[in-house]
């Protein structure tokens, strides 16, 4: 599982000229009403430091893809993606999804594809109650 994400980056930057982590941040605009989002929002749902996202929106900034602006009513600044930054989501994402396809689904049978789907629920959950400070008696 630690090879996944490498080998992930590698097909984005041969494909797209864009890394796993700045498609992720693309991706995740992409989905947002108004294709905006809060910085502090989007570096939670990235699971990425604001230094970091921040760091990825300027270089996202310099490709033409994104925008930053600050807000009026909660302090604080929105990242935007582009018209540009969207086409290049929508160039990049089929080679993505069939790099996930085989690298991740094609040689599992049904049953262990439900089977990885109830583990992932399961591990996700748990990673997340430990982030937040809770964890189950069972753990």
């Amino acid at each position: 599982m630690t090879r996944l994400p490498g080998a992930l980056d590698t097909q984005l930057q041969r494909e797209s000229g864009v890394t796993h982590f700045e498609y992720w941040v693309l991706m995740l605009l992409s989905e947002e009403p108004g294709h905006r989002l809060q910085m502090s929002d989007l570096a939670h749902k990235a699971n990425a430091s604001l230094s970091r996202l921040s760091h990825v929106v300027s270089k996202l900034e310099r490709m033409g893809w994104a925008q930053r602006y600050a807000t009026t009513g909660r302090r604080g600044v929105q990242a935007v993606l582009t018209d540009d930054g969207y086409l290049k989501v929508v160039e990049a994402a089929p080679g993505y999804l069939d790099a996930v396809r085989r690298l991740v689904f094609d040689e599992l049978e049904p049953g262990q594809k439900a089977q990885l789907a109830e583990l992932t629920e399961i591990l996700s959950t748990r990673v997340s109650d430990t982030l937040n400070g809770s964890r189950r008696p069972d753990s």
